[in-house]
């Protein structure tokens, strides 16, 4: 089997790559490195070149008989989704199209989609299993909203399947120490806990403390970036094996508040720094929990490195490359 990674060199994706490597499949990774670092593919061949651009897309194809495509080029940041929203639609939604379109061009008909679940927007029920509404609050989930509509009126029309991965939140880095997160700038919790562990950070904020949850601070769910890239591998067989487009949201199925990540980020660190009391950020829910029933049930997934503190491990092992 030949697969085209888009996005391999961004953090999910060259996690992807790796394991696709480690299974003795053929990948291609497919990067204009906007985001991503070249250094991070580990595994096959790799091919610089932009979704924008859809004649490169095209050569790539008419080059290699792809049997699937994993989709991890987007842009994610919600704040500049809403100051910059332009970016997000032409990456994350027009790009995406060119992709498609050179996707049915070629007969290739099996898509494995990194969504996320922005798509929601403010929860009105926890756990927030596949059938919750869809409502996102910002630019970025309403990007990821518009490919998903997309990817069905695809099927619809021209029969291109695909499995689409409702992420709540990625972290942790890879358990051999290889590779890891590494945004610039970064915007996720733990790596900047971790940050102002080493010292590369001054402090931490917390955004509100009286929220409705048992701390009074936000609660998330975290999933290990290693069980994360197993999903897509299951969800990558389930595909083929049905021929039938899915989709499923992925989390631990528990949450973990943003205390308890930096009180499990000082006890794996042995480190202590200053942490910031700050108000509330506007948009951001008290609780974000997935249901991964339906991903367990159908894929027979099951996350293996659930525990708040291995997650900080494996980050932590990481970070120290940097301090």
């Amino acid at each position: 089997m030949k697969i085209l990674v888009v996005g391999g060199a961004g953090y999910i994706g060259s996690h992807m790559v790796k394991m696709l490597g480690g299974r003795h499949l053929e990948v291609i990774s497919f990067d204009n490195l906007s985001n991503g670092h070249r250094d991070a593919v580990l595994s096959g061949d790799f091919i610089e070149g932009d979704l924008a651009n859809i004649h490169q897309i095209d050569q790539l194809f008419a080059s290699a008989r792809f049997d699937s495509v994993m989709h991890f080029a987007s842009y994610i940041d919600v704040a500049e989704s809403v100051s910059n929203p332009a970016k997000y639609y032409r990456n994350n939604v027009a790009n995406t199209q060119n992709l498609l379109d050179v996707m049915v061009k070629y007969g290739v008909n099996n898509l494995v989609f990194s969504s996320t679940a922005a798509i929601f927007g403010e929860p009105e029920y926890s756990p927030i299993d596949e059938e919750h509404p869809r409502i996102p609050i910002n630019p970025y989930g309403r990007s990821k909203l518009m490919v998903e509509q997309m990817l069905a009126d695809y099927d619809s029309a021209y029969g291109l399947k695909s499995v689409a991965f409702r992420y709540f939140n990625a972290a942790g880095a890879d358990p051999d120490g290889e590779i890891g997160e590494r945004h610039s700038p970064e915007t996720h919790l733990i790596p900047l806990v971790l940050q102002a562990a080493t010292g590369r950070r001054n402090s931490i904020s917390i955004f509100g403390e009286d929220y409705d949850t048992p701390d009074g601070s936000c609660v998330r769910d975290y999933i290990h970036i290693q069980d994360l890239c197993v999903a897509h591998l299951l969800g990558l067989e389930k595909l083929h094996n049905t021929g039938k487009s899915m989709r499923y949201n992925l989390g631990n199925g528990q949450g973990f508040s943003v205390k308890q990540v930096i009180d499990t980020v000082k006890k794996v660190t042995g480190k202590d720094f200053e942490v910031v009391h700050a108000g509330r950020r506007a948009g951001d829910p008290a609780e974000l929990i997935a249901d991964s029933t339906r991903a367990r049930q159908d894929l027979g997934w099951c996350p293996k490195i659930s525990s708040l503190f291995n997650i900080v491990e494996t980050a932590w092992q990481w970070e120290q490359r940097f301090s």
